[in-house]
């Protein structure tokens, strides 16, 4: 039903929070402010202004009443001062129209309430806040009359005003901070939670309230499960390969004191199952991996081209490569399992095709390495299970370069969650074979 507003609804927890405390806040202020001190005020200034009205109304009798403009004079006299009003009669000073600044909402209601009980009333000053001047018509000529604009209008009106405003923003600055110690312990659960995304365990203590510590202890549990479950992987595909090493080199050594020509093809067997047994042991090391620290990827990336160029392999950099400052930037990365996932992915790429690209971009959050190749790649419905550990994709790449346990892209899969990234299969652009981009969070 509100599905519009989300575009335009903050995304922070503390920005939201700040809203559903001012909305009503200002709402409130707004709705009291129109409706009932703009009421009230013109109330009140209605009946002060037709208080004054009868005693201008009276001494108007007065002067129409008086036989001449002496008598009238005098008459005035007499009652001004105790009306505590100031006569000028006659008065020849009347403007061309009345004088009231745009921001005196009371002012408009004082006019309107004395034209409508003195039909006589020429021009109404407003200009003064401290003053009324009024100008009336009369048979002894214009009457000014003037006095203290307090008898007609409530007296400082604007400092309810001003308290409300004042008092809603240090009570909303209250409410604020209580309320921003109920958030703290969410934030830190977020950050706690993203940390351990990103493969970097942090201390977290569930704190605040009863709700928020469940859910703190829940994602304790489920970290230490995890871990729990990661290390009796690795303790197991460990055990299990290097137990599996004793034998093979038996039979190494055993094939080694036969005829050379009949031991070949048994040693290649035994050098085939080495290599499995090596992707094993590369596996088990994904979750052992090394602790985080702050590494120049670029420099990695020189290093990795570079040893593989020693080996003999076609290995180059890409072409917009980093260079410069940009080149200099750093991130936190666990530099071991880095290493070990570009190593499968150059390797990857060489075992299927005949050249490969490495290269890198950075992002605000992110950073971008891409290994790309010229050989046949992986179809598109195929991606997805290409990363799944023990699975070999015959009808896409060719298989007859040596054999494979189908672990390669799945530990570059598991180094991109261990850094809070994804491994991401495409096509290479530039070579026409796979593009793979390993996406790491900075």
């Amino acid at each position: 039903m509100f599905r519009w507003l989300k575009p335009y609804m903050p995304r922070g927890l503390y920005t939201r929070a700040a809203l559903i405390l001012l909305l009503p806040v200002v709402t409130l202020q707004l709705l009291v402010s129109i409706v009932f001190i703009q009421r009230h005020f013109e109330g009140v200034t209605e009946l002060m202004t037709h208080a004054v009205l009868l005693e201008i109304r009276y001494l108007t009798d007065v002067v129409d009443n008086a036989p001449d403009t002496n008598d009238a004079q005098a008459a005035v006299d007499t009652i001004a001062r105790p009306l505590e009003l100031e006569v000028t009669l006659p008065a020849a000073d009347q403007p061309q129209g009345d004088k009231v600044p745009w921001f005196d909402l009371s002012g408009r209601t004082v006019i309107s309430t004395l034209r409508k009980g003195l039909p006589e009333l020429g021009a109404v000053d407003l200009s003064d806040r401290r003053e009324v001047v009024v100008w009336l018509g009369t048979p002894r000529g214009t009457m000014r009359l003037q006095f203290s604009r307090t008898r007609v209008s409530a007296s400082n009106p604007h400092q309810l005003l001003v308290i409300m405003v004042v008092m809603g923003a240090f009570l909303t600055l209250v409410a604020f901070q209580f309320l921003r110690m109920q958030l703290r312990p969410i934030t830190r659960l977020a950050a706690a939670a993203a940390e351990y995304g990103k493969g970097r365990i942090v201390p977290y203590h569930p704190s605040g309230a009863a709700e928020v510590r469940g859910a703190g202890a829940a994602f304790l549990d489920m970290r230490a499960r995890i871990e729990r479950q990661s290390q009796a992987r690795t303790m197991m595909l460990s055990g299990v390969s290097h137990d599996l090493r004793t034998p093979l080199t038996r039979l190494r050594l055993g094939l080694s004191l036969l005829d050379e020509a009949e031991a070949a093809p048994l040693i290649r067997d035994v050098e085939d199952m080495q290599r499995l047994v090596d992707g094993f042991l590369d596996f088990a090391k994904g979750d052992a991996a090394d602790a985080p620290e702050e590494v120049v990827p670029a420099d990695l990336l020189r290093q990795v081209v570079a040893d593989a160029q020693r080996a003999g392999q076609a290995v180059r950099l890409a072409p917009d490569f980093p260079t410069g400052e940009s080149a200099a930037q750093s991130a936190q990365l666990r530099p071991v399992a880095l290493r070990r996932a570009l190593d499968n992915l150059v390797g990857n790429a060489l075992r299927y095709g005949t050249c490969a690209e490495v290269g890198l971009a950075f992002s605000d959050r992110t950073l971008r390495v891409t290994v790309e190749d010229d050989g046949p790649g992986i179809p598109a419905d195929s991606r997805d299970e290409a990363v799944r550990p023990f699975t070999r994709l015959d009808p896409a790449r060719n298989q007859d370069r040596g054999p494979g346990v189908g672990l390669g892209l799945a530990i570059v899969s598991d180094v991109a969650r261990l850094h809070g990234g994804v491994l991401r299969l495409g096509d290479s652009a530039r070579l026409g074979g796979l593009r793979a981009e390993l996406v790491l969070a900075r």
